[in-house]
Order: C-alpha cells, then sequence, then structure tokens
C-alpha cells in the first residue's frame, strides 16, 4: 500500500509502523507546511517524497492517508482526502467543534470513502481487558463509570504550545479528554445525552514566564525537572483553557458517568471504575503489569482485596502496544473494509460531550442536551462504511 501523511509533528511517530516496504505498506509522501516538518520527514523517511502541497498529495495515486495534524485542521484536511476517494486515517480528535466533526463523517458517507479516527486507547490494553471483564458479565449491567486523569506532564504537553488556546483545542476537556470520554461510552456501551460540567484556569495562567515556542516541539522543552507546576517557565503567550476541569454525563442507556481532569498532579496515569449491578472494576495504574481488581462479594469492612486480579498485558509499541494495532487495524481496513474496534460515530461523540460540556463549564455549570446525529450516518457507519457510490 502506497500511504501518505499530512502533519509531521508530534503524532507523526505513527510513521514507524506505516513504513514497512516489502511487508505490505510504504509511506511514500510526507506533506507539511512547515519547514521544521518537511525537514524532519525528509530525514526519517528519506525515500518519501515530501511537499508542502496538499494538492500534489492528494493528485499521487495514494491507497491510504494519515492526517496528523494539529487538531483544527483535521477537518480542513480530511474533507479534501476524502473527496479525493483515499481512505482516511483522522488523528483524534475529530476536530474542534461538533460542525467540523460532523461534517467529516457527512462527507465520509455522501462521499462513499473509508474513514477511520486514531482512537487508539479501543487497543491500549487496560482499557480492552476492563471492557472484556464487563463483557463477560463478571459486574453485570454497568451503571456508572467513574474517570480520574491525573494529568502529571500537563504543563510541558499542553501549556507550552497551540495546544493552550482555546482557538485551537476548544478546550482540553475536548482536546485531551476525548481519550477518556471515548473509553467511558465503550465500557458503558451508551453515549452522552446531557452533559454539565465544571472547571478553572487555576495554576498556569498565573505563571509569568511566557515564550513562543513555535520555533520548537515539546520534546525540546520537555523534563520532569520542570516541577512544581507554579515554577513552570515558558509557557504559551496565550492561555485561555482550563487546567482543571470535571464534566458529569448521563448516557443514552440511563448509565450515569464523571469525568475529572487536572494538569497539574505530580503523577500521571488514568483511574477507571466502572460499577455494575453485579459488583465492580477498578485500575490501580494502566501501565503492563499493574492491575485491575475486580469485586463482586459484598462487605462492610470498608477497602477489602478483591474477589480477582487482573495483571493488565504488555504490548509493543506505544500506548502498551495499542499504537501498532492501530496501523495495523487502518490499513487492513483502508484495503479491505470490514468492522474496527475503533468507530466514527464514537469519535464524533466524544466530541459532541466534550464541546457541550465546554459550553456548560463558560456558562454557569448547567446541564446541556447533546444533538444526535442523523440516522442515516449512524446507520451507515453502523453497517461498517458498506461499499457505496457518491451520491
Amino acid at each position: 500500500m502506497r500511504v501518505g501523511l499530512v502533519g509531521f509533528g508530534l503524532r507523526a511517530s505513527l510513521w514507524r509502523h506505516v513504513h514497512r516496504p516489502g511487508e505490505g505498506s510504504e509511506v511514500v509522501m510526507v506533506c507539511d507546511v512547515s519547514e521544521r516538518g518537511r525537514a524532519d520527514a525528509a530525514d526519517k523517511i528519506p525515500t518519501a517524497a515530501v511537499t508542502g502541497d496538499l494538492q500534489e498529495l492528494l493528485d499521487a495515486g495514494l491507497d491510504a492517508v494519515l492526517v496528523l495534524t494539529p487538531d483544527n485542521k483535521h477537518a480542513l484536511i480530511a474533507l479534501e482526502t476524502l473527496k479525493a476517494g483515499i481512505p482516511t486515517f483522522c488523528e483524534k480528535p475529530l476536530d474542534v467543534t461538533l460542525e467540523a466533526a460532523d461534517a467529516i463523517l457527512t462527507t465520509a458517507f455522501e462521499t462513499g470513502t473509508r474513514l477511520y479516527v486514531g482512537h487508539n486507547m479501543r487497543h491500549m490494553p487496560v482499557v480492552v481487558q476492563m471492557r472484556e471483564l464487563i463483557q463477560s458479565g463478571a459486574i453485570g449491567e454497568v451503571k456508572a463509570v467513574w474517570c480520574r486523569h491525573f494529568v502529571g506532564n500537563g504543563g510541558d504537553y499542553y501549556f507550552k504550545d497551540w495546544h493552550a488556546e482555546r482557538a485551537n483545542t476548544t478546550s482540553l476537556l475536548l482536546q485531551k479528554g476525548a481519550h477518556d470520554i471515548d473509553v467511558i461510552h465503550w465500557l458503558a456501551s451508551g453515549y452522552t445525552r446531557r452533559v454539565s460540567a465544571i472547571g478553572d484556569l487555576a495554576v498556569y495562567g498565573d505563571v509569568k514566564s511566557r515564550r513562543d515556542n513555535s520555533d520548537r516541539r515539546m520534546w525540546d522543552w520537555f523534563s520532569l525537572e520542570n516541577w512544581p507546576p507554579t515554577e513552570q517557565t515558558d509557557l504559551n503567550p496565550v492561555i485561555d483553557v482550563e487546567d482543571i476541569s470535571m464534566m458529569q454525563m448521563v448516557l443514552d442507556n440511563g448509565a450515569l458517568a464523571s469525568y475529572q481532569q487536572c494538569h497539574f498532579t505530580p503523577d500521571y496515569w488514568r483511574n477507571y471504575t466502572v460499577i455494575g449491578t453485579k459488583g465492580r472494576i477498578e485500575n490501580f495504574g494502566d501501565n503492563p503489569g499493574d492491575k485491575i481488581h475486580v469485586w463482586t462479594t459484598r462487605s462492610q469492612d470498608g477497602f477489602v482485596e478483591p474477589d480477582q486480579k487482573v495483571e493488565i498485558r504488555d504490548g509493543d509499541g506505544g500506548h502498551g502496544g495499542a499504537d501498532p494495532l492501530l496501523i495495523a487495524e487502518f490499513l487492513r481496513f483502508a484495503r479491505d473494509g470490514g468492522a474496527t474496534a475503533t468507530s466514527p460515530v464514537a469519535a464524533r461523540e466524544a466530541v459532541a460531550a466534550g464541546v457541550l460540556a465546554a459550553q456548560s463549564l463558560r456558562s454557569g455549570g448547567g446541564a446541556l442536551e447533546v444533538p444526535e446525529l442523523p440516522a442515516k450516518l449512524v446507520e451507515y457507519f453502523k453497517a461498517g462504511q458498506p461499499v457505496r457510490t457518491a451520491v
């Protein structure tokens, strides 16, 4: 397969799993509007053609393309690749507005071009194993999901570049939270229909050290020595996203969920708690070798040892092996079609919940209704994007 990349920033690390000459796929072209992006691509993939002209990529006869640009450019590029008939991988989140996300799904439907969204956590062992436990019936019917996300690297990851600005991300509830919202939906087998949220720019807004870091990348400034958060340096000149947020969700199947995100904790991990009609599960750590605890016996003794401990599996590649599995699934889907663990509808629903949560947060915290997709789009993607001609 001849594959192209649009955008060669941090998430372009996925190229390693795509570029397998002799094994079925090869990155043959990279498009990036920045000189640094083009230079990095030429250095890492010397056999690939490198361009700043999107039309050149669209005309290159590609078998698939990965859209890896900043979030607010996803729809701008994906609409063109889909119209060109190129099976398209769009990095999560789909985009930073609900209108843009819906436009991507609508265009995929109207053109019949295959669309895949990079929600790699659907291949992450801790999530896959928790879903396996739920699907086995171990805790009965899911009634509640709680997620606490301790984003210990938040200052380095999100407050020194474009992520810090609403114009680029809408909010970190959307940009960062899209992962966890999608996981919550997947574990509970439902989508958010009503949401409310609160949050604040509690720490990083008071840091005076600011710098335009457009000449650098995250790994140029990242260090665990950047601590405590109040002593961070070279933050983005504009910071208007929250660094702590909390949202509540009512799902379409009646399940309730909550998501808490903090960007100035010392530790960095996700904790999911899922409560069902017969028990509950909770992960203690989210890396290989950590444990998922399962309680199915009633007790009144406070914290008790779980009835079962499940060790989180390991895998080769980023995010516990999720990244290579993600790319393998996309390439197979782009070539052959068929069912996938990821879902464009689910990706849109994660954006929708994040967008409405940000609106709630910034307007007093009241509950807002999440608009549904048109039924014809839901049915099309649920059916696995069956072959169709443009309408």
